[in-house]
């Protein structure tokens, strides 16, 4: 399944080093570029979707809240 996301060559390259400081400062052990990759691929293809999900939804609901205080204030005057 392909990533619903897609990001620039520095982006991917910068997030492909996040990767590999974390795992070599966590596990103490080095990742190559091609195994960091495929790390990020599978964050952005089964975990990402999730998070974007959950903020979607809490934007949403901001935005419907705010637009119905609108709404009331109206209504009181």
């Amino acid at each position: 399944m392909k990533s619903p996301f897609t990001l620039s060559h520095e982006e991917r390259n910068e997030f492909i080093t996040l990767i590999q400081d974390y795992y070599l400062r966590e596990h103490n052990e080095e990742l190559g570029n091609l195994q960091a990759g495929f790390l990020l691929d599978f964050f952005m293809r089964e975990i990402a979707p999730t998070f974007y999900n959950l903020g979607g939804v809490r934007d949403s609901h901001t935005y419907v809240s705010n637009k119905l205080d609108d709404l009331f204030e109206i209504e009181k005057r």
